[in-house]
């Protein structure tokens, strides 16, 4: 079977030993799991995201999505409003899924390419004090940019509201510290930055916070406060069946981050990889579709080139044939397409991936 490199913003490559953390079962009972496994993960994503005390953590089965919609359903009372500020695709699912769970939300929409404007969100947080609750994506994955959070964040505080955070793209992979920046609620998934598996999400937050939510949930199964109450009091213990076999792929990987030198070290090389990329990509014709300095070191967005023999899913096939898997475009108002870099890849990969994409320029002259 083919091992792709997938240059994609998650699931992505993984090291070896991630896979190979996988081939042995765990029962969901054993204390050699919840308490060990588990808890230790727990703590572990408390530390990496602040310095500060009064955070903790849950972790939650599903998708990233899966989270998000847990949070926003389980720490969001009734009487209380939402503001989303929506620039992409990520953005516009946490609008939906307010809509689904029939949270009275405000959404403030900017175009896919645009930067949210602080002024316009200091402007609606001042004309409606019954907004209660802020949420937002870190690095909208649509095109790759990476949002103002710290700013918002400074808002956030500044009028009292509650900082709901989406950073399933950035966490792991990007240094901030969620008291530094105001933020109440950070959401993120297994299988992005920390380089684990597909199988399930997390959230930190303020234990205050969480703790105030009994009774808030608006599913039983993504109950987000009954989750973390059954993992307080039980040493880890879910309270449905743990995907297990994830769940350990991810302990190896957090060992492995701090092997590589911790949060740091790994944007030091996300940075490296999509500087080398833009640049390859720039001589061999390819545009970005943002300005550079709007870029994240997750994943950039190109255009698609011009030429009359151009098309992508042939591009497409023709860099897998090579070892290499990119994404589709999912910007709607532009014809483009995505690389990631995150992942068990180096600047040695992105540059093959060029050497690739030269060889496979068959609609030039």
């Amino acid at each position: 079977m083919t091992n792709y490199l997938l240059l994609t913003p998650g699931p992505l490559t993984t090291t070896d030993t991630v896979k190979q953390a996988m081939l042995k079962d765990w029962c969901t009972w054993d204390d050699d799991y919840n308490r060990d496994i588990v808890q230790t993960i727990r703590s572990k994503l408390v530390s990496l995201a602040t310095s500060q005390p009064g955070y903790t953590s849950v972790l939650m089965q599903g998708s990233g999505t899966a989270s998000v919609e847990s949070a926003l359903g389980s720490l969001i009372p009734t009487s209380g409003k939402l503001l989303v500020i929506n620039n992409g695709a990520y953005g516009k699912r946490m609008a939906e899924i307010a809509a689904y769970l029939a949270i009275d939300c405000h959404v403030l929409n900017y175009p896919e390419t645009a930067l949210p404007d602080v002024d316009d969100i200091d402007t609606i947080l001042t004309n409606d004090p019954t907004i209660s609750h802020i949420a937002m994506v870190h690095c909208e994955t649509t095109t790759g940019m990476l949002n103002p959070i710290q700013a918002i964040g400074q808002l956030a505080k500044k009028h009292q509201k509650v900082f709901i955070v989406d950073a399933m793209s950035s966490f792991g992979g990007i240094p901030f510290d969620l008291a530094d920046w105001h933020i109440d609620v950070m959401i993120s998934s297994a299988n992005k930055c920390i380089q684990g598996v597909p199988g399930f999400g997390f959230v930190v937050c303020k234990q205050s916070i969480i703790e105030q939510s009994a009774g808030i949930a608006r599913s039983l199964s993504l109950d987000l406060y009954q989750q973390w109450l059954c993992m307080e009091q039980h040493s880890g213990k879910w309270r449905f069946t743990s995907p297990t076999h994830v769940v350990r792929a991810f302990y190896q990987a957090l060992q492995e981050l701090d092997e590589e030198g911790g949060i740091a070290a790994r944007y030091k090389r996300y940075t490296q990889s999509q500087k080398a990329l833009v640049a390859g990509m720039k001589k061999r014709g390819f545009e970005p579709l943002l300005n550079e300095q709007l870029h994240s070191p997750i994943i950039t967005s190109f255009f698609s080139p011009s030429a009359e023999h151009y098309d992508f899913k042939s591009f497409y096939t023709a860099l897998k044939r090579e070892g290499f898997v990119i994404y589709p475009g999912k910007v709607s108002n532009a014809d483009c397409f995505r690389i990631g870099n995150i992942g068990a890849v180096n600047e040695a990969d992105i540059q093959r991936l060029l050497e690739a994409v030269a060889k496979n320029q068959y609609w030039q002259n």
